[in-house]
């Protein structure tokens, strides 16, 4: 059955005898003919429409957002949002390092004063370090600030 299909002038279907169930399917499908033709259409057509409809719809949302980005202070992704944020970024870890050098100095002070050789430095070395945490914790806004009392 195979060999007969391939024999002959080089078409694959040369002798129906051999594939009658083959091509019975395919003139079933070709049968209908306009029926088929004007239905596939029709779904083009409203593929086509419904295609064009998310075009607009997608285009809007574009526009929207867009209009939305070129807002001053809105944009997510421009160079001012990440500059501003690492400015923020530089002012907590400065004000964290601040607090502990502060500390550690305070408490090298005291121990050159009173002749507590590490004890100063520690003491003062974890109260400036638990002061930088507040302050960090202030800035970030997490944290009320009652300075203003």
């Amino acid at each position: 059955m195979v060999r007969a299909a391939f024999e002959g002038d080089g078409a694959i279907f040369h002798q129906p005898q051999h594939v009658s169930g083959l091509h019975i399917m395919a003139d079933g499908a070709n049968n209908s003919g306009n029926g088929s033709r004007e239905q596939s259409s029709s779904d083009e057509a409203a593929l086509s429409a419904r295609l064009g409809s998310l075009d607009q719809r997608l285009s809007e949302i574009r526009d929207s957002r867009k209009i939305r980005t070129d807002q001053p202070g809105a944009g997510s992704g421009d160079g001012a949002a990440t500059a501003s944020a690492m400015a923020r970024g530089f002012r907590l870890s400065s004000e964290l390092i601040a607090g502990v050098v502060v500390g550690a100095l305070i408490g090298w002070g005291f121990d050159r004063l009173l002749s507590t050789s590490p004890f100063g430095l520690i003491v003062f070395l974890l109260l400036g370090f638990a002061a930088g945490v507040v302050n960090v914790v202030r800035s970030a806004g997490v944290a009320p600030d009652r300075t203003g009392r």
